[in-house]
């Protein structure tokens, strides 16, 4: 069975930071690439891409509103995933989950998912002074 729990979420005030984590199980982890996805407050069911992780070192990619501010990161021997937010901003508020991929799209330099297989639970982070 598949499962990823995410942990590391919180209240911060704007420009801090979080590290988020996220341990995955229950298959071979380095069959996926690996994404975080966030949903922000009032916005339903609508998800926000914000990075993903290639199995390979130096694969990652990241949303336009996240380039230059949050990290992403494997540690494919213990099979876990982070996400290293800096400068965080008001916006940033949302539920943030980690997801196995099940297709990416690349275009050029530029890699995104575009089909999920799996996700965890979320963890929450409130950025809010």
């Amino acid at each position: 069975e598949v499962q990823l729990a995410e942990s590391g979420g919180g209240l911060v005030q704007p420009g801090g930071s979080l590290r988020l984590s996220c341990a995955a199980s229950g298959f071979t982890f380095t069959d996926y690439d690996m994404s975080w996805v966030r949903r922000a407050p009032g916005k339903g069911l609508e998800f926000e891409w914000v990075s993903l992780a290639k199995p390979s070192v130096g694969g990652t990619y990241y949303a336009d509103s996240v380039k230059g501010r949050f990290t992403i990161a494997r540690d494919n021997a213990k099979n876990a995933l982070y996400l290293q937010m800096n400068s965080l901003k008001t916006e940033d508020t949302a539920v943030y989950y980690c997801a196995t991929v099940a297709r990416t799209r690349c275009r050029g330099n530029a890699c995104y998912p575009v089909e999920f297989a799996a996700w965890g639970q979320g963890t929450q982070v409130t950025v809010s002074s």
